[in-house]
């Protein structure tokens, strides 16, 4: 169990002041939270408001089934109101930094604003952002019956966002960024085919009855429909090519689907925002120079080095080697006495034939 926030406190202001914590529990939590170059995979708080329905129940629980393993669902109910309250964003830090979730979700309903749901993620122990759904519409996993296949647990999804105000608005960029980061699940480098068994849809829309929704002067995000809808994607062979290995995906609904309407915003800080993007200059790729990939995925390098003298380089000498070398040095010695003979035999026949006799 995690120590309590007065715990916390006092270890850190010991740590600060140059000592080490009392309990050995309480250093290793300070340690276990402490940053790493590479983070475990980001973890969900899913809670409960003041007044929680029903419906809001079954979507919390819901989405523990999607995010499972990494989800945490708090059976009690919490006096949090997140946009309204400074003292609500306060316990909502503090829950995610005691559970050691970087992602929350909040379900609650009131007269006001009926079943609402909350969902946002924090950066440094504090809130990056946030953003205030109000739910039109729901439909469970278990309204599809037992029959209908549902995700295995730990599998990644596939997401699909519909809707030319995806790309078009900056602040529905965030929320897609938003959605990306609470879904995708753990971080992979690969993935398998057959890891992949369900598919998440978005579809973004504008409401029919509101006459300012196409005015630039404001604020469109607030009044976006998003409809979320999930699909068990099974992976067949090709009818009309039996003998590929390229499996063909078939859709089939099987929930959780959700019609929600944007209430708030809270995004974050530019500066926050670029301050939460950062990473290590350890974890940067080093650039490869004189490194080139063909067509054919080939690896082709190019190598300087220093010019060699090859007559300099030692290696191993072989019996049959050396006899070559005798022969070829033997053969190049009589071929100097032969024209040393010759030349000394012109000159002794000069010599005669000048004098009239031979030198001695």
């Amino acid at each position: 169990m995690a120590p309590t926030q007065a715990q916390n406190k006092a270890a850190r202001a010991k740590v600060l002041a140059g000592g080490k914590p009392a309990k050995a529990r309480t250093q290793r939590y300070l340690k276990s939270i402490a940053p790493q170059l590479r983070e475990n995979s980001k973890s969900t708080l899913l809670l409960k408001g003041i007044k929680c329905s029903q419906a809001m129940g079954n979507l919390l629980k819901d989405m523990r089934a999607m995010q499972a393993p990494n989800a945490k669902l708090l059976s009690k109910k919490n006096q949090i109101v997140a946009f309204d309250d400074v003292q609500g964003q306060q316990s909502l830090e503090f829950l995610t930094t005691k559970n050691d979730c970087a992602l929350f979700a909040l379900a609650s309903t009131n007269k006001k604003r009926p079943n609402n749901f909350v969902m946002g993620r924090t950066f440094d122990h504090q809130i990056l952002d946030m953003v205030e759904l109000g739910v039109l519409r729901y439909k469970s996993i278990q309204d599809y019956g037992g029959s209908v296949p549902k995700k295995r647990v730990g599998s990644k999804p596939l997401m699909l966002f519909l809707g030319d105000i995806w790309q078009n608005d900056s602040n529905c960029q965030k929320l897609q960024n938003l959605l990306i980061d609470f879904y995708r699940g753990d971080v992979v480098d690969k993935l398998v085919v057959s890891g992949i068994d369900h598919l998440l849809v978005f579809v973004a829309t504008q409401p029919q009855d509101t006459s300012d929704s196409l005015n630039p002067n404001l604020d469109n995000t607030a009044k976006l429909i998003i409809h979320q809808n999930t699909y068990f994607c099974k992976l067949k062979k090709d009818p009309n090519d039996p003998s590929s290995k390229v499996p063909v995906p078939y859709l089939v609904p099987c929930g959780p689907d959700t019609t929600m309407q944007i209430r708030r915003t809270q995004f974050a800080e530019p500066d926050l925002w670029k301050a939460s993007l950062k990473q290590p200059t350890s974890l940067k790729k080093k650039k490869v120079k004189n490194h080139t990939t063909n067509l054919f995925g080939e690896v082709i390098g190019r190598l300087h080095i220093e010019q060699q003298d090859v007559l300099k380089m030692g290696g191993r000498k072989v019996k049959a080697l050396k006899r070559a070398e005798k022969t070829a040095a033997q053969e190049e010695k009589d071929a100097v006495e032969a024209e040393l003979n010759k030349e000394k035999g012109e000159l002794n026949e000069e010599f005669k034939q000048t004098y009239g006799f031979e030198d001695e």
